[in-house]
């Protein structure tokens, strides 16, 4: 690929050879496939190249987005224009050594290889599964799959090339009491394995059970409460709660939350470790370089309950004096780096699922997820499934919540995490108009006192 525009690099990274300077290329073809009730609403197959270049001048930035390939030396030169209107104060200091290579992407079974047909007869299958149940009133079912090459090159002489193939997918089945639309079902996701969507039945059939048991399901007053977590509905906490605001570009920008999230400042009891890190393989958020060129880390952010790290960019370690991470993203070439997390997790504690359960006399068993936000330390986030728990033992079905609070005090209200870790791969995220940029995040079953629930 890079041999293919190579002379153009090569050109635009010429223009004034005194500054810093970065160019992204990027191949993009998708395949969308999209049901609402028994109308398969959409299928598209569709494929785009284009390219960016940034320029530093005077620790400032200029930006330009393209998708003509020939406009790359022009757009360079536009981006060193622009940058000269703009002042942060960055010192971008040289790489010691420059990066030469081509990486492939992690294929299990090839979704690229797989019939449009085949994938088609797949969803219909799904789709009738949960419709056949009399007392669904519809269904919602989208299916991407999604093969991205990325040249990245600057002033410094770096050359990377990456690949990445994502397939997607998300199920649900609707239910209705009457007076509002019930939902059930699931994400997944992966890095290059279509068989993550085959053999589905057993998983869609469950969904719509659930979404029928929700009709008659009762709602929950208001209330603070005990509540454990399962894996998925965890890994959306640490992610929504805690992982944006490990984002530098967060913190460095705002003195009260510089003054609160010092390192070295206690969040949560000794069994909490918190982790980002596209250096974990083979999952939605991997990958070996940054879009700034910067090598992928494993970045500890809270050990033993202690906050320890945070993700950076090359800009944001510098203003703060830390140490770049790798995880400048961009979720296309029309748009520049930022800080973003990767795959972000809670780590395995000492507990069992089942001596959670055993110590909770009375609480509520949250699961899976229907989206969240945060505003700085501030989050909320809906569960999908919901259940009483009684004497240690999960009894009736209710209907969803939202769980809400201030995440310091929620951290240190973490009373047991088990050791059953599980990675959710079926999810995307959202920043600064560049949505959904692919991660994963995941958790042990944990369980949080003095939680504030609500009706979802």
């Amino acid at each position: 690929m890079y041999s293919d525009y190579k002379n153009l690099i090569e050109d635009a990274l010429l223009k004034n050879p005194k500054l810093y300077k970065e160019i992204r290329i990027e191949e993009n073809t998708s395949t969308r496939i999209q049901y609402k009730g028994k109308t398969r609403e959409n299928i598209s197959i569709s494929s785009n190249v284009g390219g960016c270049t940034r320029a530093l001048v005077n620790g400032g930035w200029g930006f330009s987005s393209f998708n003509d390939i020939t406009k790359a030396p022009n757009k360079m030169s536009e981006s060193i224009e622009l940058a000269k209107f703009n002042n942060n104060n960055y010192n971008h200091s040289k790489n010691l050594s420059d990066t030469k290579l081509s990486l492939p992407p992690t294929i299990k079974k090839d979704p690229r290889k797989i019939k449009l047909s085949e994938k088609i007869d797949l969803l219909e299958n799904y789709k009738n599964l949960i419709l056949s149940e009399k007392n669904i009133q519809g269904c919602d079912i989208v299916y991407a799959d999604i093969d991205k090459k990325i040249i990245f090159a600057d002033s410094n002489g770096n050359e990377i090339q990456q690949e990445f193939v994502h397939v997607i997918c998300r199920i649900s089945a609707n239910s209705s009491d009457g007076n509002e639309i019930l939902q059930s079902g699931f994400s997944i996701g992966s890095l290059g394995d279509f068989s993550i969507v085959e053999n589905l039945e057993d998983e869609v059939i469950q969904s719509t059970k659930k979404a029928v048991s929700l009709i008659k399901a009762p709602k929950i007053t208001g209330e603070e409460t005990t509540v454990i977590l399962d894996q998925i509905l965890a890994g959306v906490f640490v992610h929504e709660a805690f992982g944006h605001l490990s984002e530098a570009d967060n913190v460095y920008e705002n003195n009260r939350l510089k003054e609160i999230l010092k390192l070295g400042e206690k969040f949560g009891n000794r069994d909490l470790n918190i982790t980002d890190g596209a250096k974990i393989p083979d999952l939605r958020g991997s990958y070996a370089f940054d879009d700034e060129g910067t090598p992928s880390s494993i970045t500890p952010l809270i050990r033993e309950g202690v906050l320890v790290g945070r993700l950076h960019s090359k800009e944001t370690a510098e203003k703060m004096s830390e140490t770049p991470t790798g995880n400048a993203r961009a979720i296309s070439y029309g748009f520049s780096p930022i800080v973003r997390m990767t795959n972000t997790i809670i780590e395995n504690g000492e507990n069992s699922k089942e001596e959670l359960f055993e110590d909770t006399k009375d609480g509520l068993y949250v699961k899976n997820w229907y989206g969240g936000m945060t505003e700085h330390e501030m989050f909320t986030f809906a569960s999908a499934e919901t259940y009483k728990i009684k004497n240690g033992k999960v009894t009736e079905t209710v209907r969803p919540v939202k769980l809400s609070g201030n995440l310091f005090k929620t951290l240190k209200n973490i009373d047991g995490i088990a050791n059953d870790l599980e990675i959710n791969q079926g999810g995307g995220c959202g920043k600064g108009g560049q949505s959904p940029l692919p991660v994963s995040n995941g958790s042990p079953h944990i369980r949080i006192n003095k939680t504030l629930v609500s009706p979802g």
